[in-house]
């Protein structure tokens, strides 16, 4: 019996489809590894910490409701709920206040 196994052959259809699943396994492989080394070189990196960071403290007049946030490079802007937008430097102190019209 162990002769006859040994004697077994895949059909020639069996052994290129074998050949091809383990073909497109490998450049399945490849393909996931070079996607995750552009990912992981090309991505951009913030060199510049300190443009990240926000104010400590934003004092707001009496009155004013946040409404919502944002940053730039060297201010952070607040938007009220009464259509206001203050301008802080990086320091937290109030340097222009912008009426938005609706």
């Amino acid at each position: 019996m162990d002769d006859t196994s040994e004697k077994l052959e895949l059909p020639p259809s069996l052994r290129w489809l074998k050949w091809l699943v383990t073909g497109l396994t490998l450049t399945l492989i490849l393909g996931v590894i070079a996607i995750v080394t552009l990912l992981v070189t090309r991505l951009p990196i913030p060199s510049n910490q300190e443009a990240a960071a926000f104010p400590d403290t934003l004092a707001l007049p009496d009155g004013a409701v946040p409404e919502a946030i944002t940053r730039g490079k060297g201010w952070t802007g607040v938007v009220t709920t009464d259509g206001r937008m203050f301008i802080f430097d990086p320091a937290g102190t109030l340097t222009k206040e912008i009426l938005i019209q609706r």
